[in-house]
């Protein structure tokens, strides 16, 4: 009954977005010049999606077959093919539904702003929250939906299956959806930097012509960009993240002794995450009522005070939650514990996630020591800057790491490798709001262009300026918890995989298990390479397209002449569309050859690699990229360097756009990328470890 309950929630939620983003659409979308941008974008990021995702048609049809032909009658079965297409037809979804709200809210954020800060924060942040709700909601309903209908099949005729199968099955849904997402965040950020990239280096540096300026070419592709990649991209990230967590919990759920209570037949252990989620769900919508600000109010704050709301509210129901789910006591493999050793693992897993978001907000928010030294370094070029950027990268990873490992230590200390799931499900739980709060960044990135190109007053760019800047830092936080929940969920991946190969221990002194472990160190690497220079490759090409045209159309830079910004589209679509394949299939095939190569032990190896190597390289590009970006924006309002105020176009200025473009495809391909492929190879792993072991 309760798991019913759980799915209810999930669709009255999906249906509360519905009517969110209904409202949404009847706002006042602008004028006809900023309904005219704000189609061009739409269109845009539309006919990316439709091209990606026919792409990926014929990719998802060719692995169903292939898991479909290999699954083990024993323990798994061909309908983790069916799972698979599940999987990534929703994740794909909920990019899309992302994507399209967006589109919808960005010029009706700038009508706000012509009013007010306060309005213009209203109308982003709930098309953010719409995107939020769509990505938790499909989430539950896919995941509890599967689960509901394997774990019953004598109801449908057949033979009913052990709850072990029921889950190896059920990998299969979260490999389809972190297959979907890895391409889409690895296409999406090559498109996105591609433009911005072109739009920067031509039109900031060469033309001296100001951010989002219409005579630029590639201008709307930029702001198309932060559709398909900093929104549809990042929706089926966090798609993908989110039903990972809950899958690899419940797989570790089956090593928890039975007790006097269950849950549809099943082990309280098991469904746990699935009513976690649940309850994360409610409590990020009622979080969501909390962000509201004056006119010369502090959006981060705002933001903050929902956010936290949202955890302690999760957190207080968790001990009731757990109370109600489990006996007194519990044995997970022979050793028994009190249960509200559980709650601790949530909570746990909670302040992990909080404590991450604050350092990363302190490493790239622009009120900050780290940025300002970023931006005094501006001074002396782009040289510096890019020095100073890089340092405060690698620095920033040390503090998130050290909260991890404490983390781990003390989720295992309480609750063993379940522990560790379980606090990875608790950091998750609000997943809701803090895709809300990462998604109204791009929304409110979009409404800047459309104010700027509109040539709306002064005062409209500013407000939506001042959520810009916040929205960087609230990207590089959203991306920050993605990282540590997808530490988290390939850590218990990774036991879960032990499990079912049956392996004890690791043995790093044997020849093949050390060449997986460096093997997997060097895969991150090898993938970032490819993820940047696919960008540098397209960024190219958009630089000698936008040059052309500022040389042969006359009239661009009057203003008499439109420019050719479908030309510019093309061009990020293609690169994107041919670049982002090389990355996917390194993710796919590498755990796949090592494991049929060398067998389960050296795969465990690799998995190790991937995960340490992983982690360290997406804090840092997410975090530099993420410092870099709000450095340059410090000069929209001006940089105090030696006594001197440096403002937009100054020298130091442009050595700081040189370092954010430097940061982009760190911060928007291969930073976030690598979180999904911490947790891809495990799922593969996951999904062929029958087969090996």
């Amino acid at each position: 009954m309760e798991l019913y309950l759980v799915l209810i929630v999930a669709i009255l939620a999906f249906a509360y977005a519905m009517f969110k983003a209904n409202w949404i659409s009847k706002l006042d979308p602008g004028d006809a010049t900023m309904q005219k941008i704000a189609g061009y974008i739409s269109k845009g990021a539309l006919s990316f999606l439709k091209a990606e995702y026919r792409a990926l048609a014929i990719f998802v049809a060719i692995i169903a077959i292939v898991i479909g032909f290999l699954a083990e009658e024993k323990t798994s079965h061909w309908l983790i093919a069916f799972a698979f297409i599940t999987g990534a037809v929703l994740s794909a979804t909920a990019g899309f539904l992302g994507m399209k709200i967006a589109t919808k809210t960005n010029v009706r954020t700038t009508q706000a702003a012509r009013f007010s800060l306060s309005k213009a924060l209203h109308v982003s942040f709930s098309g953010g929250m719409v995107m939020g709700i769509n990505v938790v909601s499909l989430g539950i309903v896919g995941v509890v939906g599967l689960f509901l209908i394997l774990n019953n099949l004598d109801n449908f005729g057949f033979s009913p299956w052990e709850l072990s199968k029921v889950l190896e099955v059920l990998i299969g849904f979260s490999l389809g959806a972190e297959s979907i997402a890895l391409f889409a965040r690895v296409g999406g950020g090559i498109y996105t930097k591609a433009a911005d990239v072109g739009a920067d280096l031509v039109g900031k540096l060469e033309a001296d012509i100001p951010e989002d300026d219409p005579r630029n070419p590639a201008v709307i592709a930029d702001n198309v960009g932060d559709n398909v990649g900093d929104v549809a991209g990042m929706g089926a990230d966090l798609f993908g993240s989110y039903v990972s967590t809950i899958l690899a919990t419940m797989v570790l759920g089956l090593a928890i002794d039975p007790m006097s209570k269950t849950f549809s037949g099943v082990n309280p252990g098991i469904v746990l995450p699935i009513f976690i989620a649940g309850i994360g769900l409610i409590f990020s919508i009622l979080g969501s009522f909390f962000v509201r600000i004056s006119e010369t109010g502090n959006p981060q704050k705002a933001l903050n005070f929902g956010n936290f709301g949202a955890v302690i509210m999760t957190a207080i129901a968790s001990y009731f939650l757990v109370l109600y789910t489990f006996d007194n006591t519990i044995t997970i493999k022979g050793i028994t514990i009190d249960s509200v050793n559980i709650f601790y693992s949530i909570i746990i897993g909670l302040l992990v996630g909080s404590a991450i978001s604050l350092i990363i907000e302190y490493y790239t928010g622009k009120n900050y020591a780290p940025v300002k030294y970023i931006a005094t370094q501006s001074m002396t070029g782009a040289a510096t800057n890019i020095i100073a950027g890089l340092s405060v990268g690698m620095i920033s990873t040390a503090i998130p790491v050290i909260i991890l490992v404490i983390g781990i230590v003390s989720a295992f200390s309480v609750a063993g490798l379940y522990g560790v799931a379980i606090a990875a499900s608790g950091m998750m739980a609000t997943t809701c709001i803090q895709l809300a709060i990462d998604a109204f960044g791009p929304i409110a990135d979009n409404a800047g262009g459309i104010a700027e190109m509109s040539h709306l007053p002064a005062e409209v760019r500013q407000r939506t300026d001042v959520l810009d800047t916040v929205g960087n830092t609230t990207a590089a936080i959203g991306k920050g918890f993605a990282i540590a929940s997808a530490a988290l969920t390939a850590l218990a991946m990774f036991s879960a995989y032990m499990n079912t190969t049956h392996l004890q221990v690791i043995d790093i002194s044997n020849a093949k298990v050390l060449g997986g472990l460096l093997i997997g160190g060097m895969t991150p690497y090898l993938f970032s390479a490819y993820c940047i220079r696919a960008v540098g490759y397209a960024a190219n090409e958009m630089v000698e397209e936008v040059r052309r045209q500022f040389r042969e159309i006359k009239g661009i830079m009057e203003g008499t002449t439109e420019a050719d910004y479908q030309k510019c589209i093309e061009i990020s679509t293609n690169a994107a569309l041919r670049q982002m394949i090389v990355p996917g299939t390194l993710a796919l095939t590498i755990p796949v050859i090592i494991g049929y190569i060398f067998g389960p032990e050296p795969l465990g190896g690799f998995l190790a690699g991937v995960l340490v190597s992983g982690i360290m390289m997406a804090f840092f590009q997410s975090n530099a990229g993420g410092a870099w970006d709000n450095a340059k924006k410090m000069f929209e309002s001006g940089v105090d360097i030696k006594g001197k105020i440096y403002y937009k176009g100054s020298e130091p200025h442009k050595a700081a756009v040189v370092g954010d473009t430097v940061g982009d495809p760190f911060k928007d391909t291969s930073g976030p990328s690598l979180n999904i492929l911490i947790k891809l190879v495990s799922i593969v792993a996951m999904v062929i470890a029958p087969l090996i072991s």
